[in-house]
């Protein structure tokens, strides 16, 4: 390995400057150039040892850097989207009003045994949410394969996100109806 790794420092000690300076002036940014330089450069210490080093490597190192750096710009950018569709992000206070109940995994709690879901679907999910239990544990406890009961749970979730299912409180006239599902979960 050190064969290949004196080849690999002495071509990034030549062509450094160069395939910096590109990087910089396709993508704007010193930081992002610098990243993705440095990652093609890793690529490079677990590629050539294997392959060889290629006819050139200046032109390798540039390509593997900017395929990196596209890379990580669209995975900022679909964060960016993702945190753009969660709307802002409030603070709740301790006491809000759901009639003062702070404890978020209540409310889960009451999607998970909505009455929509069956009522195996609602123990397995409930399990699963919040009592932290595997798909394999769940699956040992109601008897069944591990793959119908991954199924059963991701059936469940998909129900809740299609059907709207809030994940909340249910409203004062509901919620004598919606405490049973809970009690007979629990």
């Amino acid at each position: 390995m050190n064969d290949l790794r004196s080849p690999l420092e002495e071509v990034f000690r030549r062509e450094h400057g160069l395939v910096l300076a590109s990087l910089i002036r396709a993508f704007g940014d010193f930081d992002l150039a610098e990243d993705a330089l440095a990652d093609a450069v890793s690529a490079a210490a677990e590629s050539w040892p294997a392959a060889g080093v290629p006819e050139s490597p200046a032109a390798w190192l540039l390509t593997v850097a900017k395929r990196k750096a596209i890379d990580k710009l669209r995975r900022q950018k679909r964060l960016a989207e993702k945190l753009e569709s969660l709307g802002p992000i409030t603070v709740v206070d301790e006491v809000d009003d759901d009639g003062g109940f702070p404890d978020e995994r209540l409310r889960l709690m009451f999607a998970c045994c909505h009455p929509a879901l069956s009522p195996e679907a609602r123990v397995a999910l409930t399990l699963k949410s919040l009592g932290g239990l595997t798909t394999s544990e769940i699956a040992r406890a109601f008897l069944t394969s591990e793959p119908t009961m991954y199924q059963r749970i991701t059936r469940a979730r998909n129900k809740i996100r299609l059907a709207g299912i809030p994940i909340a409180l249910p409203s004062a006239p509901d919620l004598p109806e919606r405490l049973g599902s809970v009690l007979a979960v629990i």
